[in-house]
């Protein structure tokens, strides 16, 4: 699953950090997403999408291979 959680951290110009203690995860955990190695819950998906403002979909994309 592709994202775009990295670009959409830059436009709130927050870190990974920032970003992970606000929807309570570490910043590993933020890392592991914007690089495509973990695939969040739908709880943490839905946090994203509050604190983007945005619907998931705007920030995460299917691949083929998913």
């Amino acid at each position: 699953m592709k994202n775009r959680i990295k670009i959409e951290r830059a436009i709130l110009d927050i870190t990974q950090d920032e970003l992970a203690k606000k929807i309570g995860v570490s910043r590993q955990t933020i890392n592991s997403i914007e690089k495509g190695r973990y695939v969040p819950s739908t709880v943490l998906a839905l946090k994203l999408s509050e604190l983007f403002d945005k619907p998931i979909n705007e920030f995460f994309f299917l691949e083929e291979t998913d």
